[in-house]
């Protein structure tokens, strides 16, 4: 039977997109307590179902696929210029395809608005009906509002109109910005990218014998498998291991080992390899936030997720990416590598951040193992013991030395120089993925 929280987002899943939600009419529908509704609706907020807009209140938008994820809705757009709804409440959960800045004359304007576009203009009335009847929606920018026949019009074809108290410029600079944001987002790759469903997932139940251990491994070759209770929930994991000279008839519950470590599926792959290379595992379990199994993922998969993102191009660019970008091989010098400080790489004071000097270790400890064809390094402990500040235009010289490395593990030395004169120095324990 589903928990009241599961009833509650099935609800809100079969509400007709667009529709407004309360915590009010979801408590008296489902008789539920207020606060069991509310914290319901903002795990739906979380899973992309909802999106709550001030003195607009709570509305039912799409999902959007990960593909689609550069693209905004209306309501995201209140939410990120801070606008006021004017007209046209029932389309704030429709997906704009692109934005037009009206600074210029109205027919010029009027040729690259298009149906699904958001117009961003002042307060020049006349523009934000023609936008409408073009079947485009409008940001009124400055904190201008706009002639009542328009806002009548907004609800009729149910096409946003929102006021910002931010100019044109600044609007734009906004919306890029989130955008670039969601694209970093979409490049993460996470553990639902890559989990195997439930339904294609062989598990054992607490109330199994082990026979039926030994059945499911002739069955699929597989030794290690989820074991859940009655209600779908994670209760543990068995291997080969637990079985071993163990009676057939003894249940699942009695060898399997208990409180598995677990992963959700919004957890990155980067951040599930880190878990199963530290915790030696090779099956990882699944679950929501009620602790059901919904799938699981194995090393295998997760390595070859992360061999995957090393080919993939990039679009967004985070810091990590920019240090990276900027880190060349010192010419005839082969395992040091050179990195110009640019002014995105600076604290508050105007030297090199200890994210940035961070990042120059541990990928320089991954530059000099891929020399000894050895695979990817996950860090276990980075201690820096020796540090000067180093100011931006300044280029920094990094040479990582490998102190030992065996099969499974690693250890580098990683010092850091500005003008011949040493800056850092940190050692770096790591374990391998190959």
């Amino acid at each position: 039977m589903a928990t009241k929280h599961e009833q509650i987002l099935e609800y809100i899943t079969h509400l007709h997109v667009g529709e407004k939600i309360s915590v009010r009419r979801i408590a008296k529908a489902l008789a539920l307590s207020e606060g069991t509704a509310y914290r319901a609706i903002k795990e739906a907020e979380n899973q992309g179902l909802v999106s709550t807009i001030e003195r607009v209140g709570t509305i039912r938008i799409e999902k959007k696929k990960k593909e689609n994820i550069e693209k905004l809705t209306y309501a995201e757009i209140v939410n990120i210029v801070e606008g006021q709804v004017l007209g046209g409440r029932q389309g704030l959960h429709k997906t704009l395809n692109r934005f037009v800045i009206g600074a210029m004359t109205k027919d010029a304007m009027m040729r690259y608005v298009t149906a699904g576009n958001l117009l961003i203009v002042g307060n020049r009335y006349d523009s934000h009906k023609l936008a409408l009847e073009a079947g485009s929606a409008v940001l009124i920018t400055g904190g201008f509002d706009t002639d009542p026949n328009t806002v009548k019009l907004a609800d009729e074809l149910d096409l946003p109109i929102i006021s910002t108290s931010y100019d044109t410029f600044t609007v734009a600079a906004m919306i890029n910005r989130a955008i670039y944001d969601q694209l970093i987002k979409k490049e993460i790759v996470l553990v639902d990218d890559i989990l195997i469903p439930l339904e294609e997932t062989f598990l054992l139940y607490t109330h199994d014998e082990v026979q039926r251990w030994h059945k499911l491994n002739e069955q699929t070759g597989h030794s290690r498998y989820p074991i859940v209770d009655k209600m779908g929930k994670i209760q543990g994991m068995i291997a080969a291991k637990d079985v071993v000279d163990v009676s057939k008839q003894i249940t699942i519950d009695k060898v399997m080992t208990s409180d598995p470590i677990t992963v959700s599926e919004r957890t990155s792959v980067a951040s599930a390899a880190h878990v199963m290379v530290w915790e030696g595992i090779e099956l990882l379990p699944v679950v929501d936030s009620h602790n059901h199994l919904t799938g699981v993922v194995s090393r295998q998969d997760v390595l070859k997720a992360l061999q995957m993102i090393q080919r993939q191009p990039q679009v967004g660019e985070t810091i990590e990416d920019i240090v990276v970008s900027r880190m060349e091989q010192v010419t005839g010098a082969e395992g040091q590598y050179h990195c110009h400080i640019t002014p995105q790489m600076s604290n508050h004071v105007g030297t090199v951040s200890y994210g940035v000097i961070t990042t120059l270790v541990t990928e320089a400890g991954s530059r000099i193992l891929r020399t000894r064809s050895k695979g990817d390094l996950v860090v276990e402990n980075m201690t820096m013991y020796f540090l000067k500040p180093v100011q931006i235009d300044s280029t920094i010289t990094v040479i990582p030395k490998v102190l030992e490395v065996g099969r499974k593990h690693a250890k580098i030395d990683v010092e850091l120089y500005h003008e011949e004169r040493i800056v850092g120095k940190a050692l770096l324990m790591a374990q391998l993925i190959d």
